[in-house]
């Protein structure tokens, strides 16, 4: 990494840190390539600790570097006036995705606020820390749209649509994901919250094993589909997204609504709405969420696609 990449990177997040956010959210997206060299880094502010992650191994000189540029930082007036409280480092190529404190106190079990909701995150323990912060706009338009409404939740991970359902005023949730140590996560979440956990369920099931029991909580008023690229054993994103799109019109009421997403660099958004369109003809394609500003993309095509769809009125 040349000199004039790290300096760039210096001078975003001690820009950010003048000002920095009231709760959680990125301060610097190298991921959206439009500041060349810095590819493989993000930096995020989780209320107080900032955790820096490389998604690409450095050499052992240029991470002396790296390290050196970031230690460099908490001698700055910004940092210090931040109050920022630790500097975490995860190093994402490697296995376990293991994060080191290069400085100051390191919290790994810490509860953030989004938008006023509250989550836990795990920090150094995963890979990713409980909550996906490029879905905080798809999180904030679950919570304006469901008032009185059933819920189901697919590929659910730590319930962060479903902590918005029930805020925005759910009737009732349903939460499934293979994984039952994030949908325990996901109980957690709810109770941070002060949700009535009567009206929400959590199934560690396989979807495409589900059906039956999925449908014996249905119709609803509102889908939420959030997969994963690839899932060993159990989910292909371009082959098995299929099967549960057109599992969709049989779920929904009648004039439901389904937020299907991909975050897949690869893969356009046209992807679902022709997928929507060939499997289930009678949800038509409304419009795209935007992303939140601070994850900036030279494609809006390689960034996080939300998509609305509607079940056409009969």
């Amino acid at each position: 990494m040349d000199s004039q990449a790290l300096a760039t990177l210096s001078e975003q997040v001690l820009l950010k840190l003048i000002s920095p956010p009231r709760d959680t959210q990125r301060l610097f997206h190298g991921r959206g390539r439009c500041f060349p060299g810095l590819e493989h880094i993000t930096v995020d502010w989780l209320e107080g600790q900032v955790l820096v992650s490389l998604f690409k191994e450095p050499t052992p000189d240029s991470l002396d570097k790296l390290n050196n540029e970031f230690i460099n930082w908490t001698n700055k007036k910004e940092w210090t006036e931040s109050k920022a409280q630790s500097l975490l480092l995860q190093h994402r190529s490697r296995e376990r995705s293991p994060t080191e404190c290069l400085w100051g106190n390191y919290q790994e079990h810490q509860v953030i606020n989004e938008e006023g909701l509250l989550f836990q995150l795990d920090l150094g323990k995963n890979q990713n820390s409980g909550l996906f912060l490029d879905m905080r706009y798809g999180r904030r338009w679950v919570k304006k749209n469901s008032q009185d409404k059933r819920v189901l939740n697919l590929f659910a991970y730590t319930c962060g649509f479903s902590i918005a359902a029930i805020a925005g005023g759910a009737d009732f949730v349903v939460n499934l994901d293979m994984a039952k140590a994030v949908l325990s996560r996901g109980r957690e979440n709810h109770r941070l919250n002060q949700h009535d956990l009567n009206n929400v369920k959590f199934f560690a099931h396989d979807i495409f094993k589900s059906w039956g029991k999925i449908k014996k909580y249905g119709e609803y008023d509102l889908i939420i589909i959030d997969p994963p690229t690839f899932q060993r054993g159990s989910f292909a994103l371009t082959k098995d997204y299929q099967k549960i799109l057109r599992r969709l019109p049989e779920l929904l009421t009648e004039n439901g609504q389904v937020l299907a997403c991909v975050n897949d660099p690869t893969i356009p958004a046209q992807f679902l709405i022709d997928g929507m369109r060939e499997e289930a003809p009678s949800l038509e394609y409304q419009y795209r969420l935007d992303n939140p500003p601070e994850f900036l993309d030279i494609d809006i095509e390689s960034g996080l696609k939300a998509l609305i769809f509607q079940k056409k009125k009969s």
